[in-house]
């Protein structure tokens, strides 16, 4: 793929942008943005304006806030991918490779560690009373999702009807979460299209576009890059070996993950505990508390799945070939989608059919994260038994965990009032509840 020079790509307010730094100095600030990348997609994106934008004046804010939208368009980690964007922007293909890997790989190396261990002591009493605090603040993180996106994406009535509708769809109808994505992107592009605003002619947006010979080369070359390493996985080791499993599994998911991780966990969960088997669904939540302590984008969460996967069917070194694997299914795509659409950015976000798909899509994944949170809740809440003849009220009464939702209470008061961050709210009740398992055994 041909790179756009300097002048091309950071044109649109050059008295905004201080010089384009060399690639040594871009790697040394990806690497470190890789590193404090705590915080979900928000903070991960507020780290990145401050270095880009504010700190380093590598892109101007008008160069911004495209990509962004660009990026929130994408099925993906739209924080990874932005990097991506930016690096591509600075220095082509090879800037763009540095800013998504290291923007992935520190947290990648923690989770591998982190699941190495869970792997090893995860049933250890100590350990398994970690877990209760650490479940009980991710229900907190994800009502916090769910309030966050709420107020980003449900702006008028439109919005409310498609978020309601993809709950109902989800939780009660169980239609699969990629038929609810195609569902209102394409309702959304009919029926909003007519409200949005006609194309704008800014500058950028009206910038040639590169031959779209260019673009297919693009598209073949990453395509077979992605797919080329599962088919020969497939083909040694045979349709139902973990290792090929996985790779169809989570390259499937890479195209579906429109609207960040927490919208797509509800159906990888269904997937990897129903359908496959690999982890019930306390591990599956095990595995999101971990994924939340560490850097990089929530969606690594895959690797401690694959991890976990591998292990029990082979042991260690069949746990780590299915992380890689599961990783390059999951990442992969992820400069696929950028490095074929980058030239485009301006382009597509001036389309209002486009931005109409994406808003309906984007009040749609608030009804999915609206699911995720309820079965969040009564994993972690409500995990007891109950008579199989009684009532709802009586279910949950009988099953309520008090512990549990202590826990979570504290961890809703420190993160939605208190403001203390994920990584202290995890901290905190995990402490707590390892207090609280410890009392009970001594007393």
């Amino acid at each position: 793929m041909s790179v756009a020079s300097d002048e091309n790509t950071r044109a649109a307010d050059p008295s905004d942008c201080a010089p384009a730094p060399s690639f040594a100095e871009a790697v040394g600030a990806w690497a470190k943005v890789g590193v404090l990348s705590f915080g979900g997609p928000a903070g991960q994106i507020a780290l990145m304006h401050r270095v880009v934008v504010d700190e380093k004046k590598w892109l101007s804010e008008q160069q911004f806030l495209p990509a962004l939208n660009f990026c929130m368009l994408l099925p993906g980690p739209e924080a990874m991918q932005l990097a991506t964007y930016i690096g591509w922007r600075l220095h082509g293909v090879a800037g763009g490779l540095a800013a998504g890997l290291l923007f992935v790989l520190p947290g990648a190396a923690v989770v591998l560690a982190l699941a190495s261990i869970y792997a090893a002591f995860g049933q250890v009493p100590l350990v398994a009373a970690v877990f209760v605090g650490i479940k009980a603040a991710v229900l907190a993180i994800v009502l916090d999702a769910l309030i966050k996106v709420s107020k980003r994406a449900l702006k008028g009535p439109f919005d409310l009807a498609f978020a309601a509708a993809a709950f109902v769809a989800i939780f009660v109808l169980q239609v699969p979460f990629p038929l609810i994505i195609l569902g209102a992107a394409a309702i959304g592009a009919a029926l909003l299209a007519a409200r949005a605003t006609a194309p704008t002619t800014s500058a950028e947006a009206a910038t040639e576009l590169v031959p779209l010979s260019t673009t297919l080369k693009t598209i073949a070359t990453w395509l077979t890059i992605w797919i080329a390493p599962l088919v020969v996985i497939a083909l040694a080791f045979g349709s139902d070996h973990v290792l090929t499993e996985a790779g169809i599994f989570f390259s499937k998911l890479a195209v579906v993950t429109f609207g960040g991780a927490y919208a797509v966990l509800a159906y990888m969960t269904q997937e990897v505990v129903q359908n496959f088997g690999w982890l019930t669904t306390g591990e599956m939540l095990d595995g999101l508390g971990l994924a939340e302590t560490t850097p990089g984008p929530l969606i690594l969460v895959t690797e401690f799945v694959g991890f976990l996967a591998g292990f029990k069917a082979g042991g260690w070194g069949l746990a780590l070939a299915t992380a890689i694997v599961t990783l390059w299914a999951t990442f992969a795509p992820c400069f696929l989608w950028i490095f074929a659409g980058a030239p485009y950015v301006e382009w597509l976000n001036a389309q209002p059919r486009l931005k109409a798909a994406l808003s309906a899509v984007t009040a749609a994944v608030v009804g999915v994260i609206a699911n995720l949170a309820v079965w969040f809740g009564l994993n972690v809440l409500f995990g007891g038994t109950a008579p199989d003849d009684a009532g709802v009220a009586e279910q949950l009464a009988a099953r309520a965990d008090v512990k549990a939702i202590v826990l979570f209470a504290v961890a809703a008061v420190l993160l939605l009032v208190l403001r203390r961050g994920v990584f202290t709210t995890l901290g905190v009740a995990a402490a707590l509840a390892l207090t609280w398992h410890q009392l009970v055994t001594i007393g």
